[in-house]
């Protein structure tokens, strides 16, 4: 055990410095634009907005603007938030007795006395943000970088392997897969990875004709360049790019925008897919990474270069925005619940009712934080 523990140590401490600066920044640029979003649309709906925090806890730096909101950098840089006239936690968990307390003029600038649709709104704003967010910054690199312009060909087949079994050839071009327009080989690879033990429809070309076959690719592991173990989805096919090939292709404006929308919108339906995954049983709850891996993977991705963080940026902003709408009380997919049946109801559900649902929330999120801190641990100890 005790060598188990000095293992972990020695892992942190190699790389404390180049975990910890990727991380608050990457972690910072998501926390802001996701705040930033739930501010701007509680200032356009005449919410009174006390503060903007980055972080938790006791303020280190922050200084008040001339609305008399209090922009502060916290302690504890695991996240943000932003508290409205009339809440009575950073969790925008109202008072009903200060509620009632209040007079005309604060009604006016209080959160809690704005329509349903208006809290709706600033509450999916953080979320929504960061989503533009991701679309602009995947956008922003396919306008400077262009995009590959690999072709999604089979140069070769493994023997034995699931493509040998399902019918691929040397020479197949792989035009789509399950009705979705495949362009580039690294395309195909980013549905595969993710579809293990999922059949796939694929479109061939071969010969002048199209044909269909069907697979289903096979789960494995292998290690990236840094060593880290990764469970992905393998058909066995090889690709070699041809000198042409290894160049990438200018995009236009309209093109980027295109091309931003459909990295996040992968991501998204990939996440829903592990979940599904996870509830069928065929997943594997150890891929559910928590602060310290995301700083892990900051600080390698820092090593590579600032492009490689910016993309994990929009990654992480996505997950983020993501996870924030699941309904859970506590996250802001909880409030839009609450919000929801407020609607159905014609009337808020009662303050005990939500006070009990923030508690279940809480009790979830802080479940999730530490078994995905138990994963991280165990990560560490095996890299």
């Amino acid at each position: 055990m005790s060598e188990f523990f000095h293992h972990i140590f020695n892992t942190l401490s190699n790389g404390l410095l180049g975990y910890i600066i990727p991380f608050l920044f990457v972690l910072t640029i998501v926390v802001f634009f996701h705040e930033l979003g739930h501010f701007l649309i509680a200032r356009w709906a005449g919410v009174k907005v006390l503060t903007f925090s980055l972080g938790f806890g006791p303020e280190l730096i922050g200084f008040n603007d001339r609305h008399n909101t209090r922009w502060k950098i916290s302690a504890i840089p695991l996240g943000g938030y932003v508290k409205f006239f009339g809440d009575e936690s950073e969790a925008s968990t109202p008072s009903a007795d200060a509620l009632a307390k209040m007079t005309a003029e604060e009604r006016a600038d209080s959160f809690h006395h704005k329509t349903v649709g208006q809290r709706a709104a600033i509450v999916a704003a953080g979320p929504i943000a960061n989503f533009i967010l991701a679309v602009i910054i995947f956008a922003g690199m396919a306008l400077y970088f262009g995009k590959p312009n690999t072709t999604p060909r089979v140069d070769a087949v493994q023997p034995d392997s699931v493509a040998a079994a399902a019918g691929f050839k040397d020479g197949d071009v792989i035009a789509a897969i399950d009705g979705r327009a495949i362009e580039t080989f690294a395309d195909m690879q980013r549905v595969v990875s993710v579809s293990a033990g999922s059949e796939l429809n694929f479109l061939i070309k071969r010969d002048g004709a199209e044909l269909t076959l069907k697979a289903t690719p096979a789960l494995k592991e292998v290690k990236d360049l840094f060593g880290n173990s990764h469970r992905i989805g393998v058909l066995g096919i090889q690709y070699n790019a041809k000198p042409d090939e290894s160049r990438s292709v200018p995009v236009g404006f309209l093109e980027s925008i295109k091309i931003g929308f459909e990295q996040v919108w992968f991501i998204i339906a990939t996440t829903f897919k592990f979940i599904a995954s996870l509830v069928a049983g065929a997943g594997s709850a150890g891929d559910v990474g928590g602060p310290i891996r995301i700083a892990q993977l900051s600080g390698q991705a820092a090593s590579l270069g600032f492009q490689f963080v910016v993309q994990l940026c929009a990654t992480l902003s996505v997950s983020i925005g993501l996870l924030n709408l699941f309904p859970v009380p506590l996250l802001d997919g909880g409030h839009l619940l609450f919000y929801g049946v407020e609607a159905a109801r014609g009337r808020p559900l009662s303050e005990r009712a939500q006070e009990m649902g923030f508690r279940i929330g809480l009790g979830l999120v802080l479940m999730l934080m530490v078994f995905a801190t138990y994963n991280d641990i165990l990560h560490l100890a095996g890299s």
